[in-house]
C-alpha cells in the first residue's frame, strides 16, 4: 500500500519546504541587546549627569552598529538557508523520481478515452491532421495542375481580363455611374419630408417610384446592350447593392421621423430613446453610407483611430494574387470541363453525375477564393480606408450544421439588412415566423435570378429555383440535426448539398443554355 501512494511526488517535498519556511521565520537571539540594556541601566546609578549623557551616546552608537551587523548576519543567514533549501529540494526530487519510475510503480491510474473516440475527439487540437490535409491537397492538386498543363497547355490569356468586345460595354459603365442619381433624389425627398413640405403618403409614393426605377433601369440597359456576361453581372451586383442601400436609407429615415413625431406628441418617452440619432437627413452621412461596407444606414458608425497603410498594401497584394488564382482555375479547369460536357438534364444520368462531381472541386476552389477576395480582403480594405470599425462581414459559416445556419453566418451585411428591414417588419405586422422566413428566401431568390439570368439573357429561373429549394433543405437539415444531435452530420450534409452538388449543377445548366442560345441565334 505504501508503494501505491508514493508516486505523489509533491508530498515529502511539501513537508521539507514547510520545515524550511519555519526555520526561515525564526527570530535571532536577542541576548546582545539585553546586555547593552543592563549596562545602560546600571549607568543610571551614577550621580553625574555628564557621565549619564556620555553613556547614552555610547549606547546609541553601539545599538546602530548592532543593527547593521544584525542585518548583514540576517542576509547571510537567509542566503545560506535558500541555498540549503534548493539543495534539499533537488535531493528530494531526485530520490522521489528514482522511486516513482521503478518497475513496481503503477502505470495506469485513471479511466481514459482514446484521442479519436467520439467522447474525446473534440477535447484536443487537430492541428497536425489539418497540416496533413494541406500537404495532401497541395500534392494532389499539384499533380492535377501538371496533368492539365500537359493535356491542354496554358489556356489563360489576356482576353480573360480585357478584350476588344469589352469596349462596347461603355453604356453599362455609364449606367453604373448614373446609379448614384437615385440616392440623391431620395435624399431630396427626405429633406422635404423633414421640413414637412410634403406629406407622408406622397413621400412613400415617391420612394416606391425611385427604388423601383433604381432596379429596373440597369435591367433594361443590360437587355438592350450586347455586352459580355461578366460586365452584366458586375452592373447587376452594383445595382442590387445600390437598391439595398437606398431601401435602408429610406426605411431608416421614415422610422426616425416616426419616432420623433411620437416623442413630440408625448406618446413615447424621450428618455428611452437616443434622441441624438434622430435628426434631419444628413448628406455627409448618406455619402459615407454609400461608400461604406454596410447595407444598413445609420447616422454614425464606429470608427477606428487611423489608417494602416502598410496593412492595406499587403491586403491589396493578396487580392491581386487570389484574383489571378481564380482566373487561372476558371480558364484552365472549369472551361474545359463544361465545354466537354453535355446538358446535365439530357442524356445519361451517370454521365451527368460524373460531370457534376468533376466540376465540383474547381468550382469549390473558385467559390472559396471569391469569398476570401470579396468578404475578407476587399471589404476589409474598404473599411480600413474609410476607418469603418465594425468588420464582422462574416462568421464561421464553414461550421454551419444546417442550411439555415449557413445563411445566417456567411454574408453578414445582407443578413443584417434582411433582419432589420424585412424579417422583423414582417413579424411586427403579424406575419408568422415561418412565412417571414419564406419571404426572406423569396426576395433572395429574386435577386439571385436578376444577377445571373439578366446578364445571360436567359430566364429559365434556375437560380430562383435553386434558392427556393433551400427552404425544404432547411427543414431537412434541421430535422437531421435534431435527430442525430451531432454537428458533423449536419455540416457534412451542408457541404454535400450546397457546394458539391448545387453550385456545379447551376454552372452546367446556365453554360449550356447560354451556348444553345448562341447557336440558335446563329
Amino acid at each position: 500500500m505504501a508503494l501505491l501512494d508514493t508516486p505523489d511526488i509533491g508530498g515529502d517535498s511539501t513537508a521539507v519546504r514547510g520545515e524550511i519556511r519555519r526555520r526561515k521565520t525564526a527570530k535571532p537571539d536577542a541576548g546582545f541587546g539585553d546586555g547593552l540594556y543592563d549596562s545602560s541601566s546600571s549607568s543610571r546609578t551614577n550621580s553625574s549627569e555628564d557621565d549619564g549623557e556620555s553613556l547614552n551616546n555610547v549606547f546609541d552608537e553601539n545599538e546602530k552598529e548592532h543593527e547593521q551587523e544584525q542585518i548583514r548576519a540576517g542576509d547571510e543567514t537567509q542566503t545560506t538557508q535558500e541555498n540549503k533549501q534548493k539543495t534539499d529540494q533537488r535531493r528530494d526530487k531526485t530520490s522521489l523520481l528514482q522511486y516513482a519510475y521503478r518497475a513496481s510503480s503503477p502505470a495506469h491510474r485513471r479511466i481514459k478515452e482514446s484521442p479519436l473516440s467520439s467522447d474525446a475527439i473534440f477535447k484536443q487540437s487537430h492541428a497536425g491532421l489539418f497540416n496533413l490535409c494541406i500537404v495532401v491537397l497541395v500534392a494532389v492538386n499539384g499533380r492535377l495542375i501538371i496533368e492539365n498543363l500537359m493535356k491542354y497547355g496554358l489556356l489563360i490569356n489576356s482576353n480573360f481580363w480585357f478584350s476588344s468586345r469589352s469596349l462596347r460595354d461603355w453604356p453599362l459603365l455609364m449606367c453604373c455611374v448614373s446609379l448614384l442619381f437615385f440616392p440623391l433624389v431620395a435624399y431630396i425627398v427626405e429633406k422635404l419630408a423633414w421640413k414637412k413640405r410634403i406629406s407622408d403618403p406622397v413621400v412613400i409614393t415617391l420612394h416606391v417610384i425611385i427604388t423601383t426605377t433604381a432596379i429596373l433601369y440597369p435591367v433594361f440597359m443590360i437587355l438592350i446592350v450586347d455586352s459580355v456576361v461578366l460586365s452584366g453581372v458586375s452592373l447587376m451586383l452594383c445595382a442590387c447593392i445600390n437598391w439595398l442601400k437606398l431601401t435602408s436609407f429610406v426605411h431608416t429615415s421614415y422610422d426616425m421621423r416616426s419616432l420623433v413625431n411620437l416623442t413630440d406628441k408625448g406618446e413615447t418617452k424621450s428618455e428611452s430613446l437616443d434622441i441624438e440619432l434622430f435628426y434631419d437627413a444628413d448628406f455627409k452621412s448618406l455619402v459615407y453610407f454609400l461608400l461604406a461596407p454596410t447595407l444598413c444606414y445609420q447616422i454614425r458608425y464606429p470608427r477606428t483611430a487611423f489608417i494602416r497603410k502598410g496593412w492595406v498594401l499587403r491586403q491589396l497584394i493578396k487580392l491581386i494574387i487570389f484574383t489571378g488564382l481564380m482566373g487561372f482555375i476558371i480558364e484552365q479547369y472549369i472551361n474545359p470541363i463544361v465545354q466537354n460536357s453535355q446538358h446535365p438534364l439530357n442524356g445519361d444520368i451517370l454521365y451527368a453525375i460524373e460531370r457534376v462531381l468533376k466540376l465540383s472541386v474547381p468550382n469549390l476552389y473558385v467559390w472559396l477564393c471569391m469569398f476570401y477576395c470579396f468578404f475578407h480582403l476587399w471589404l476589409n480594405i474598404l473599411a480600413e480606408l474609410l476607418r469603418f470599425g465594425d468588420r464582422e462581414f462574416y462568421k464561421d459559416w464553414w461550421n454551419a450544421q444546417t442550411i439555415e445556419e449557413y445563411w445566417r453566418l456567411w454574408n453578414m451585411p445582407v443578413h443584417k439588412w434582411i433582419v432589420r428591414h424585412l424579417y422583423f417588419p414582417c413579424l411586427r405586422n403579424g406575419i408568422p415566423k415561418g412565412a417571414a422566413i419564406l419571404v426572406a428566401f423569396f426576395m433572395s431568390a429574386v435577386f439571385h435570378e436578376l444577377c445571373i439570368a439578366v446578364p445571360c439573357h436567359i430566364f429559365k429561373f434556375w437560380a430562383f429555383i435553386g434558392i427556393m429549394f433551400q427552404v425544404p433543405l432547411v427543414l431537412l437539415t434541421n430535422y437531421l440535426q435534431n435527430k442525430f444531435q451531432n454537428s458533423m452530420v449536419g455540416n457534412i450534409i451542408f457541404w454535400c448539398f450546397f457546394s458539391i452538388l448545387g453550385q456545379p449543377m447551376c454552372v452546367l445548366l446556365y453554360y449550356h443554355d447560354v451556348m444553345n442560345q448562341k447557336v440558335n441565334i446563329k
